[in-house]
This record gives C-alpha cells, structure tokens and sequence, in this order.
C-alpha cells in the first residue's frame, strides 16, 4: 500500500499544473476534463487505500511512507513522508469525493467566466494541499499544506479581484489567518526545542507520540494553546472568525470547498491528529470546548438577523466548527471527526444549493427578494429541504447521528461539564431556527422576486444538480456508519478511527442508557421547537418577525451588525496599525532613515562641489598647489622645532 499512497495528493497537483501552463490556450472541455478527472482519481485511490486498510487488523491500519529527505540540520532531520490511518483516511475520502462533486458543479456554475481555467488551477492546487495537510506524517509537511491552503483561499476569495469587496475579502482572509499561523509556527518552534534539549530531534507524528512524555505539562500547555491559536485563524473560531462571512465574495463552489470539505475543517484536523499531545493538557483542552461552545452559540445568534443566503451559511458553518471543537475538547475525537464528516455533506449541499438559487435569479443573494421558489426549483428545494433537516439534528439525517453525539460526550465525559452541553444544546435549537428561516423566505411563502427576473427562474442544469442529488443522498445515510449502541448499532465509525485515539476506556463514567435517550429526545425537541419558531415567525405569521423588529430595534441593529466585532476590531487594532504604520513611515523611514542617507549624499556632493575646484586642469596651478603645500608643511615643522 505504502508504494501508491503518495498518488492521493499527486493527481490534483498533475492538474494544476496542467490547467495552470496549458489551460489558457486549450479549450474549456480540457479544462474541465483535467481539473475534475484528476481530483476523481484521488478519490478513487482513496477509496481503494480504504478497503486495503480494512483489510489489515485495526492494530496494524497504519501506513507510513518516506519519499526523500527534506531538511537536515546536525542532528535534525525531516523527510517528505506520508502517514495513512483510519483518520487520514476519512479526510482523504471527504476531501476527494466532496471535492470532486464540487468540481463538476463548478463546470456548469463557472462556464460562462473568463477566468474558467485560472479557477480549475486554484481548485485543483487547492485540494493538493488539503491532501498534503491530512496525508502528511511529520508536523513540518502539515504546516506547508496548512499554508498552502490559506494561499489559495486567499486567491480564490479574491478571485474576482476587479471588485474591490472581492480582494479587500482576500486580503482580510490572508492577514487574520497569518496571526493564527504565527502562533502555530510559535507551537513548532517550541515542540521541537523541547524535545530537542532532550535529544530527541524529530517531528514525526510516530516519534512525538512516543517520546510526549519527555515534555512537563506546562511545555505541553503552552504548545497546545499555541497549536490552538493556529487552528482559531484557520476554523474561524473567536476571536480570529471574522475574516470567514467575508470569504463569501469568492464563488459560490468555492465557499462550499472552503466552508465544507477543506480548509476550515484543518484546525480541527489538526488537534486531533496531536491527540496525544492534549490528552496530557486537560486545561487547553477546556479551552477548546469553551471556545467552541461560545463561537457555535455567538454565530447561531448572528444568524438570526441576516439576509445575504451565503452569510448565514458563513455563520452556520462558524457555529458547526464550534461543535466540533467541543467535540475534540472533550477528548471525543472520533465524535468531532464524524461532525465534520456529515459537515461536509450537508454543508457543501446547502452551498452549492444557495448557488443554484443565485443561478436561477441572476445572482440574487437577498432572502427577502426571494420566497415562493419551489415550484420553480424543485430539486434545488428537495435537496435544500434535506440539508436543512441535517443540519438541524432530526433523527434520520446525518447530522442527527454526529451532533447528539457531541451533546452526550459533552455531557458525559469526564472532560464534559454541564455549562458546555446546555449552551451547546440550545445552540442546536438556534440553529434550527436559523435555518429554517432560511429555508421559508427563499422556497415557501409569498412571492417577491423581481417580475423580469421571475420570467427566466428556471432549474439549473443537469450538471449541478446532479451533485446536489448525491449530496442529499450522503446528507441521509452518511450517519448510519455511526449509530450508536443506544440506538441498536455497533458506533462502527468510532470503532474505526479508535486505534488512531487509543480511548482509555478506564475511568470512565458510565451512565443509564435511558439518561442518553433522554438527552436524545431532548435535543430533538429543542430541535422541533427551533423549527415550529421558525414555520411561526416567516411562514405561518410574518408580521410576528416585523414586530419583534419594532419592538426592539436596538437589539436588531446590534445582531445584524454582527455585535460590531469588525468595527471594534477596526478601532483596536486595524486603525492603531495603520497609524503606526503612518508613523513609521513618514517618521521614522522617510524623516530619520531617509534623511540620514539622503544627509550624507547631500554633505558628501557638496563637498565634492568645493574639491571641484581644485580640480582645474592647469599644470601651473597644481606646481603652485604643491609649492604652497609644501611651504606650509615646511613652516609647521620649523615651528615645532623651535619652539
């Protein structure tokens, strides 16, 4: 297995540089062909490296492959090398097969741009480097494809870059995940310090693990917060989220890549690929529950009062990731990974649905200029129907399987608290109602569309609703792989990634099977009630909404702004920096240093000004130069003796 597993990443690197050299002067069927057959072929091996590992004993599901020696410094050596694991493999699967349907949704979406083949080239490099981030077996290789996607998110946010809210969206999206890539440099630096004054030069994942307890637990809190800091820039977590709503200048499928089966979903990734370094820091580990709990509830509010469908999908997918950080931060990692696996279908869904919706009204992003859409949209409804049933948590769907899971290990684990579950069990009911807003202001009720726009809604083409339909389907099934035993299943997903996590099973608290039913049917309560406000408030009764709005009109304007997090942040910190930077320009670069070297220009021309006289050309007046020179020197010395 180990002689083919570097082809997973490689086949998105062969079409990037394909549609990048050739992809202007071919025509868009070679694009197209190129940039959706390689990720395909990704996916295909992804699938056969799965059963291959299925076919080994779970003790031994671990395929590590060195390519060739990277850096080596004295004792320090790293290698390009290639880990696959139930955990890297799960990533691989939703990273190829939710990429490659976003893909072929792109060849019908992006078709009539002018920048169709530079698209395909971000795409494919962008999906290469979340493939090197997951396969990758040494921390060094994660953190070139952890880099590598925030680049091509920063182009493909950007993508349309005559806009100006398009490349001001890039740039914020670039500079707020440098901070968090700062401190997870921070965290690699100090990993390998430490170790390092213990003689152990390495960062491979293997070798970390096994060496962990060479380190005392205040290095490894600090690590792991550092690591921490990184994965708040890149899963938009408080306090580095805000550059994700922005993100949704770029195009449609792009924010389904980004939002659903890519980048966002590294952070999370990540700490559970460094288990065993949290395992041993239970209070960075609190932290991350509790960072995640407070982004899921404070972007689920935020939710609530926008209108643009793709922002409150940005907010939607800022409040999953919380989820799943609570899932990690409570040591169930198997949970946190499975909320991003039926993530990733639901939500790339729900994208590529508000994408079809935004084709059919000529890019229409208001809700409130939709409504009434379903006869005109029927798949694009059914299959938005289903994701919003998902992502809501109703039995049947996938996302009911992977949040509930997340409540009960929040509740019942040993590193659950009660706070953590109750906010997190009412941001579950938030996010029912959000999104079900959502769904009855763009597919039910009274009519608002433009009249022109109205005489062209039509469905979109087979090639995007094709994905939409498979997606749907996924969004569906894709939780039975995780049934719990409360439920008559055998948990087969945490089985899986279990010798990845090594689970102690000791210590454990166990609980009556019928608090966790309990607890089940609570959560689908909150659920229904989220979803009966919702039918309530834009459906049934829509002047209760307007009134609300009335009655408490600063309340309104403070969500709907976003709790002012952007202006704040503006006035603290975006504002300072700009004026240092003025300073440091106008003062210390142009008046000091450029006067310095600007000074002793001028200092030495007008010297070489004055010694240009000297310089006339006469050979009578050089002898006469030399006789007064040497009378004076002649005087001097005469001087000195007599006196």
């Amino acid at each position: 297995m180990g002689e083919y597993i570097w082809l997973i990443p490689s086949f998105p690197l062969v079409g990037f540089l394909l549609n990048g050299l050739l992809g202007r002067r071919m025509p868009k069927a070679f694009v197209s062909w190129v940039g959706c057959l390689s990720v395909f072929l990704s996916f295909l091996f992804s699938v056969f490296t799965f059963f291959e590992l299925l076919r080994l004993p779970p003790e031994a599901r671990l395929i590590e492959v060195d390519i060739f020696d990277w850096i080596i410094s004295g004792e320090f050596v790293t290698r390009v090398g290639f880990r696959i694991d139930p955990l890297s493999i799960v990533m691989c699967l939703v990273v190829s097969g939710v990429g490659f349907l976003i893909h072929v949704y792109s060849v019908g979406y992006m078709h009539e741009d002018p920048g169709y083949p530079r698209y395909f080239t971000y795409l494919n490099l962008f999906v290469f480097m979340m493939l090197i981030l997951v396969t990758a077996n040494n921390v060094l290789l994660m953190f070139v494809g952890w880099e590598g996607v925030g680049l091509c998110s920063y182009l493909l946010i950007g993508f349309w870059y005559e806009k100006d809210s398009a490349s001001n969206a890039g740039k914020k999206a670039f500079i707020v995940n440098r901070i968090g890539d700062y401190g997870f440099l921070l965290g690699i630096f100090l990993l390998l310090f430490s170790l390092g004054s213990k003689g152990v030069w390495t960062l491979n994942f293997s070798e970390l693990e096994k060496n962990v307890n060479l380190l005392n637990e205040n290095v490894i809190s600090l690590i792991t917060l550092l690591f921490f800091i990184g994965a708040t820039g890149k899963s938009a977590q408080i306090p580095l989220y805000v550059w994700l709503p922005d993100a949704m200048e770029g195009p449609t499928p792009v924010s389904a890549l980004i939002h659903a089966a890519t980048m966002v979903t590294a952070g999370v990734y990540m700490i559970a690929r460094l288990h065993f370094l949290y395992n041993l820091a239970p209070e960075t580990m609190f932290i991350v529950a509790l960072i995640g709990v407070l982004t899921a509830f404070l972007a689920a509010s935020i939710g609530f009062a926008q209108y643009d469908i793709k922002r409150v999908l940005a907010y939607s997918t800022i409040s999953q990731l919380g989820y799943m950080f609570v899932g990690v931060g409570v040591g169930a990692y198997a949970a946190g990974i499975f909320h991003l696996m039926t993530h990733a279908f639901f939500k790339a869904l729900l994208f590529l649905g508000a994408g079809s919706v935004m084709h059919a009204l000529a890019g229409e992003l208001d809700m409130r200029k939709m409504g009434g859409l379903k006869k005109y949209l029927p798949t694009t409804h059914w299959t938005f129907l289903i994701a919003c049933l998902a992502i809501a948590g109703i039995p049947g769907f996938s996302g009911f399987f992977s949040k509930d899971e997340i409540l009960w290990k929040a509740f019942s684990s040993n590193r659950g608290s009660i706070f953590i579950y109750i906010l997190g069990l009412v941001t579950a009911g938030m996010t029912a109602f959000y999104m079900f807003r959502l769904l009855f202001n763009v597919f039910y009720g009274k009519e608002r569309v433009d009249e022109e726009i109205k005489h062209h809604v039509h469905e979109s083409p087979k090639i995007m609703t094709i994905p939409l339909v498979i997606l749907a389907i996924l969004s569906i099934i894709g939780g039975y792989v995780g049934v719990p035993h409360v439920l008559g299943g055998g948990a087969h997903f945490e089985k899986f990634l279990e010798p990845v996590f090594k689970v102690p099973h000791e210590g454990e608290i166990h609980h009556p099977l019928s608090l966790e039913i309990g607890l089940m049917v609570l959560s689908v309560v909150v659920a229904l009630i989220g979803i009966y406000f919702a039918y309530l408030y834009f459906l049934k009764k829509p002047e209760l909404s307007e009134s609300f709005v009335q009655k408490y009109p600063n309340l309104y304007r403070t969500v709907h702004n976003k709790y002012f997090v952007d202006e704040i942040y503006g006035f603290l910190f975006v504002d300072n920096l700009l004026r240092f930077g003025r300073f440091m320009k106008n003062v210390i670069d142009e008046a000091i240093i450029d006067g310095i070297v600007n000074g002793t220009g001028y200092f030495l021309r007008g010297l070489g000004s004055v010694l240009r006289f000297l310089q006339s050309g006469y050979v009578q007046a050089y002898a006469f130069s030399i006789i007064i020179g040497a009378i004076l020197v002649v005087g001097y010395l005469l001087m000195k003796v007599t006196s």
